[in-house]
């Protein structure tokens, strides 16, 4: 069992929100358009400080959790291009203005990161007290594989987004952005900008982003501590991969099918991981460095596969991939 002290833990959260305050000094305090020299340098920068800090975890507490921990990031860090590609449909859905782009992402982000704290800290405690909740996770995310992959031509539709319903029944919303405030007042009156739909919008699919990131973390590591920094520096370099990615996206044809067969594996590892625990010790399991090796392969495979299909077609547009029915894609049936 993992025994990371309360001064690791204390570190560790340091160095998070630290870097969290970079992102928010960069995103909200100025706003401004991201070029792609500034997006791949920030990139670089995150995805290296998450492999030095990978690096000096293993060495402190050994390779074995090293590998859960680089296992669990780069589930993380395919489940949050995903993620992107459904901010990009939300932005395009309201006509963000590009200056405002980073600061609607710095605090997609930061929703994010305390709605998976929240699902961290209830999953773990779970997990320990019922290990029957590991089959619960592995059914979750093979029902999610099989949603996922039913409807991978589709794309969520913004509109139907409940919270966001509620808002433009309830609330006042202004015509435009207002210079990026959220509320403002207008003759007197207070009314929300649309800014504020579009965080509404955001948080909505945080929330169930986590729901199908958190099982999935939990079926390369059971340790709370693995899990929570996995995720936090996977989402912390989103804000500069989005404005690096963003064009790259729509040539992903194969993503959604890609990270639709990474959960079916890590849902059947899970259900294994129970079976071996709660029915028989002759229940194999899938060890790490497998879980790592088979994680990796897909995405490459994906990741080559719609490069070259693209390629190929450049017509095809790629899909965030939806977890039900979009009525519009019925009646406007996906171009393929």
């Amino acid at each position: 069992m993992l025994e990371v002290s309360a001064l690791g833990w204390t570190v560790t959260i340091g160095v998070i929100v630290a870097l969290l305050a970079l992102d928010l000094t960069l995103g909200v305090l100025r706003p401004h358009v991201v070029g792609f020299r500034e997006a791949a340098g920030w990139s670089i920068f995150y995805i290296a400080v998450a492999i030095v800090f990978g690096v000096v975890f293993a060495n402190v507490y050994g390779w074995g959790y090293g590998t859960e921990y680089f296992a669990g990031y780069i589930v993380e860090k395919s489940l949050s291009v995903d993620n992107l590609f459904v901010f990009v449909i939300i932005m395009t859905t309201f006509a963000v203005p590009e200056r405002f782009q980073q600061k609607v992402l710095t605090f997609g982000i930061i929703i994010a990161l305390i709605l998976r704290v929240i699902f961290i800290v209830v999953g773990a405690a779970l997990l320990s007290a019922f290990s029957f909740m590991f089959l619960v996770f592995g059914l979750i995310l093979l029902y999610t594989a099989v949603q996922l992959f039913r409807h991978r031509d589709e794309d969520p539709d913004v509109d139907e987004n409940a919270l966001v319903k509620a808002a433009r029944r309830f609330l006042p919303v202004t015509e435009d952005y207002v210079e990026g405030k959220m509320i403002t007042r207008i003759d007197g009156k207070r009314m929300v900008t649309p800014l504020f739909l579009v965080l509404l919008a955001i948080g909505g699919t945080d929330l169930l982003f986590a729901l199908d990131s958190i099982p999935a973390v939990f079926g390369v590591t059971d340790q709370a501590y693995i899990v929570f920094v996995a995720n936090a520096f996977a989402l912390l370099g989103l804000r500069a991969l989005f404005f690096l990615v963003k064009g790259l996206l729509d040539r992903l044809v194969y993503l959604s099918t890609g990270l639709s067969i990474i959960l079916a594996f890590i849902g059947v590892k899970l259900v294994l991981h129970w079976a071996h625990k709660d029915i028989s010790a002759s229940v194999p399991e899938v060890a790490t460095p497998i879980s790592l090796g088979v994680i990796i392969g897909i995405l490459v495979i994906t990741t080559v596969a719609s490069l070259l299909k693209s390629r190929k077609d450049p017509s095809l547009k790629a899909h965030a991939g939806s977890l039900r029915a979009n009525p519009a894609d019925h009646q406007h049936p996906a171009q393929h």
